[in-house]
């Protein structure tokens, strides 16, 4: 695929939107809303949602930069750890642009993996 690859694969479709809200599990954190669903794709794929309440235009970005960089160190190690394979749709809370990748990143460690990879899994790992 060369040296430079794609940072994440996005859910565009507003029905695929729709079936996860729907189908997929919630997994809620102080800075997101998470939902997600097993997937027969060969990647993770990833939405992004922020609403009019996170604030104006350079907020939503803000937030949306910021979990886009946290998915795409979660996503790799995921992929390493795992052969499954999930769609996830996250949702911005209001506290999500004041927050930094990092701090994200270590709320999907944190809430994400255990369920992603079941309880056992993450105790072997260390």
């Amino acid at each position: 695929m060369g040296k430079f690859s794609k940072r994440f694969y996005a859910i565009k479709k507003d029905r695929e939107f729709r079936y996860l809200f729907k189908k997929g599990s919630t997994c809620p954190s102080y800075g997101f809303v998470c939902y997600f669903k097993p997937s027969n794709r060969r990647r993770n794929r990833c939405g992004i949602v922020t609403g009019k309440k996170i604030g104006n235009a350079v907020a939503r970005n803000r937030s949306r930069r910021v979990i886009r960089e946290a998915f795409r160190i979660f996503d790799n190690e995921l992929t390493a750890v795992t052969d499954k394979r999930f769609d996830f749709i996250f949702v911005a809370r209001d506290k999500t642009p004041t927050l930094k990748s990092t701090q994200i990143l270590g709320t999907m460690r944190l809430k994400l993996r255990p369920l992603l990879l079941g309880k056992d899994a993450v105790k072997n790992q260390g």
